[in-house]
């Protein structure tokens, strides 16, 4: 196709997954590790010249607000520095004049090393890397096939990227292992200097239907926010970033949903595997749900099938109870995963739901004061001259090409960025 395909849908984002569920690790609690089943077990798989270009190309021809490809797996660095060299050099081929590209990377950071750093920092890559805690926390369940821990490993590629100046959020996987100890976790990370953090409940259930050994109650979930919550709250709300608690205050002050689990329809973006297979979700990577092969499918196709409406319109077939819930404005029956396991249809209570409900009826009122704040301080910057920059602007690291979030419109190196 030479003319921009127009969706007439929403924007979407890409996760991609190059290497498939092939990994470095062998992380007891890793949900992704059985789907190499689909391409079978014994195979290497990586992904060719060819899909990757076709998924750039045919990405960059669709009309974004910004185009968001978040590269995991599985382990994405095992494809090597080269593999990612060529993913920028496509965009930088394929992109439109004045196209905003964003590139995400989760890693468990055991690959990285001081030059895979710089290239990551130099094309402003985000980088989510999994540290779940100090050593002793960390290691329960995060090994290597021999049995060996691997947080040493991690931190050596924490160091490389630090020294390269590169963006990174930590990604907390809360399990057995941690769902205890959320002060000496956040307490751990923020000594570290790791002051942007995301928090994920581990939930996997057996072929049964019961929860894995390692899996969380909604009862330890509640608490561990609750925890977490009060020792950020009392003093890091200004210097430290927790996505959830982030976004709960983005949907309160503006209405704005920028996570799947707070939005009402799970159709905001596509999996694709090594081989160009496309998949709704990254929790319903599975037969029955795959889409398509972009080697074959257009997005527009892709966003059009039944099976991927169908599969986003359950998000908001919650629970009748849901309608009668105070919190159910900041969880919107919470993620699919949590319930459609074992079988379980959409209207099925969230596996986590008293956790929720713990959390956000302990929180609320903080998060009301917060946004209270964030708006006052939002009218006082309006009648700030545009020249000077509010300090606000600089608690996170802006790329010089991204777009200022002053609100202007322009680049940050035409706007604010001009003052660094």
């Amino acid at each position: 196709m030479n003319i921009t395909e127009r969706t007439g849908y929403q924007d979407f984002s890409l996760l991609i997954k190059p290497a498939s569920a092939d990994c470095n690790l062998n992380c007891e609690y890793c949900f992704y590790l059985d789907k190499c089943h689909l391409y079978g077990e014994s195979v290497r798989h990586r992904m060719t010249d060819d899909v990757l270009e076709r998924i750039i190309e045919s990405y960059l021809r669709t009309e974004q607000s910004i185009y968001s490809l978040g590269w995991q797996g599985g382990e994405p660095t095992l494809m090597g520095l080269p593999f990612f060299e060529k993913v920028v050099a496509l965009q930088m081929k394929h992109g439109k004049k004045g196209a905003s590209v964003a590139n995400g990377l989760q890693t468990n950071g055991t690959l990285i090393d001081a030059p895979f750093a710089r290239f990551l920092s130099r094309y402003q890559f985000l980088i989510g890397c999994s540290l779940d805690g100090p050593p002793e926390i960390h290691n329960r369940y995060r090994t290597n096939r021999l049995g060996e821990p691997s947080h040493q490993n991690v931190i050596r590629g924490l160091n490389h990227l630090k020294n390269a100046e590169a963006s990174v959020n930590i990604l907390v996987l809360v399990s057995r292992a941690n769902v205890g100890h959320a002060r000496q976790v956040y307490r751990y990370l923020t000594s570290e200097g790791h002051y942007y953090q995301q928090y994920i409940p581990c939930v996997e259930f057996d072929k049964a239907g019961k929860p894995m050994p390692f899996s969380i109650t909604a009862q330890e979930w509640g608490r561990f926010l609750c925890e977490l919550f009060d020792e950020w709250y009392f003093k890091d709300t200004r210097r430290v970033s927790i996505r959830h608690f982030d976004s709960i205050l983005s949907k309160i002050v503006d209405g704005v949903e920028n996570v799947c689990t707070l939005g009402q329809n799970c159709c905001q973006y596509f999996v694709v595997e090594y081989n160009g297979d496309i998949y709704p979700c990254d929790f319903f990577v599975d037969r029955p749900l795959k889409l398509g092969n972009i080697m074959t499918s257009s997005w527009s196709e892709l966003q059009q099938s039944k099976i991927y409406r169908d599969f986003g319109d359950q998000k908001k077939q919650w629970n009748p109870h849901c309608d009668r819930c105070n919190c159910l404005h900041l969880c919107n029956g919470d993620c699919l995963k949590h319930r459609l396991f074992a079988g379980n249809s959409p209207d099925n209570l969230s596996f986590l739901c008293e956790g929720w409900k713990q959390f956000l009826n302990h929180s609320q009122g903080g998060f009301n004061q917060l946004a209270r704040q964030i708006l006052m301080e939002r009218e006082t910057e309006s009648r700030m001259p545009k020249s000077v920059p509010s300090p606000m602007y600089h608690r996170k690291r802006v790329g010089r090409n991204a777009l200022c979030p002053c609100g202007s419109g322009l680049k940050y190196k035409k706007c604010c960025g001009r003052m660094d």
